[in-house]
């Protein structure tokens, strides 16, 4: 946990935010695999946690924006409890610890709920990522299933973007310590093991056991393949041959749980092959180049469309593409190789607050949300300010079926030269990811560097 104040000061802006009425926050449960017994890891909801600080299950926490007070609600562990899974400080303490007035039992909840109800205060709550968590609220505020989302609060959501948004100089800490003390290992143990004949199995095991050597946990599941056109891909079920590319998207949380999201891409060979090296200097330049435009007061949308137009240019020069560099960009013809946005925002979440919806904590009135194939898949794209940290995560990606799909259409062949994009047909896709936080001046990436440039990364492969 933070500190005491920290606690008292984060619920203090919901107050004043929403004026009257009953914020409720619950934590999360423990989901069960497949019976009670044998649950997933436990990982607190990160509302609950911002606001509360405390990483137990089966909590709820309710601020009395009227009052000013919070309270939490929850049950002490019983000695059948503490026989299963050992002690744990005292509800009371914990309450104290985060600055909260009163603990009740759990089961006043409802009772305590139905009161306000009664007296109609607004009941303020964000929406549910999770079934439980909405059969919940349905029983909680006497309202069906289906309404439950229907009835989430609006001023809460935005008042829960405009605190969480900007990081403090305890929340940046985290992330960079998380960096420099474990995910950075996580890669060096990658590009060591990167080699022909190994499985991506084996390497994506010693990422995990890399963090959880370190007391940590992966902030989502690592991204560990050969086929790195795929943008998500989560199988680890291939050999690595000579000649390949090994895409490695991971990150870890600290103690707190504060995300890192990093990625790079190695050769299977000691070194990248003409063509690969091409390819993999045209992505760093996209991503040098987005860095070196963010600062406060521009949008990430200008700067997603910065990368574009570099990698067109790129391209361009490689014989792949032809035209107008502004206009392809604009038209989407960019997206057959980067069909995604260049990041989000990340913070105790790896994408931050997704689940309040990306058009409340990515866009506003000001930057609305492109149609463009490729462009709308950009999760942030509003004005940058102080104290934001994004990933940045530039890519080019040859994907045969789009390619193909692209081809059969016709589809912008103004621009694209269908014809001499054959021998990439097997190369993969390269994307080179790092954490950056937007400072008073312009950014910075966070964390020691992670070799990425072509000569890093063939020094280090050097037998």
């Amino acid at each position: 946990m933070f500190s005491k104040d920290k606690y008292i000061n984060r619920r203090r802006h919901l107050v004043e935010q929403l004026g009257s009425g009953i914020v409720l926050l619950p934590g999360n449960k423990r989901v069960p695999m497949n019976y009670a017994g044998n649950p997933y890891p436990f990982r607190q909801d990160s509302h609950f946690l911002y606001y509360f600080g405390i990483d137990l299950p089966e909590l709820i926490g309710i601020i009395d924006v009227d009052s000013g007070e919070s309270y939490l609600f929850g049950d002490e562990l019983s000695i059948d409890d503490l026989i299963w899974v050992g002690e744990y400080p005292s509800l009371s303490l914990l309450a104290e610890k985060c600055g909260v007035s009163k603990v009740f039992p759990k089961v006043r909840l409802e009772s305590y709920l139905a009161t306000a109800l009664q007296l109609k205060r607004q009941i303020h709550y964000l929406p549910p990522y999770r079934c439980d968590r909405l059969l919940q609220l349905s029983e909680w505020l006497s309202i069906a299933p289906h309404e439950v989302k229907e009835q989430v609060s609006s001023d809460l959501i935005l008042a829960v973007v405009s605190q969480r948004s900007f990081k403090d100089a305890d929340e940046i800490n985290e992330i960079e310590l998380t960096i420099n003390q474990i995910t950075s290992e996580m890669f060096l143990t990658a590009l060591r093991m990167c080699e022909a004949n190994r499985l991506e199995q084996e390497i994506a095991a010693a990422i995990e056991n890399v963090a959880k050597t370190q007391g940590s946990q992966l902030a989502f599941p690592s991204i560990c393949s050969v086929n790195g056109h795929y943008l998500h891909n989560e199988s680890y079920a291939n050999t690595l041959r000579e000649g390949q590319l090994l895409l490695v998207d991971a990150g870890c949380e600290s103690r707190r749980h504060y995300a890192t999201d990093i990625t790079r891409v190695f050769p299977v060979a000691n070194t990248f092959s003409t063509q690969q090296a091409e390819i993999y200097q045209l992505v760093l330049d996209m991503q040098q180049s987005a860095i070196e435009m963010m600062r406060p007061g521009i949008t990430y949308l200008s700067v997603h469309k910065q990368a574009c137009r570099v990698m067109v240019e790129g391209l361009k020069a490689l014989g792949l593409m032809s035209g107008n560099s502004d206009e392809i960009v604009e038209q989407g013809a960019h997206a057959l190789f980067f069909p995604h946005g260049l990041g989000h925002l990340m913070g105790l979440d790896v994408h931050d607050m997704e689940d309040l919806g990306e058009q409340n904590t990515g866009y506003d009135s000001e930057v609305q949300r492109s149609q463009i194939f490729g462009t709308r898949f950009l999760r942030y794209g509003k004005l940058l300010k102080e104290g934001l940290v994004l990933t940045v995560e530039p890519g080019i990606y040859f994907i045969p079926l789009l390619i193909e799909q692209w081809k059969k259409e016709e589809k912008f062949k103004q621009y694209i030269h269908y014809e001499r994009l054959e021998s990439y047909l097997q190369f993969g896709g390269i994307r080179i990811e790092d954490d950056v936080l937007i400072t008073p001046q312009g950014c910075r990436v966070l964390g020691n560097p992670i070799p990425k440039t072509i000569a890093e990364i063939e020094l280090l492969k050097m037998p």
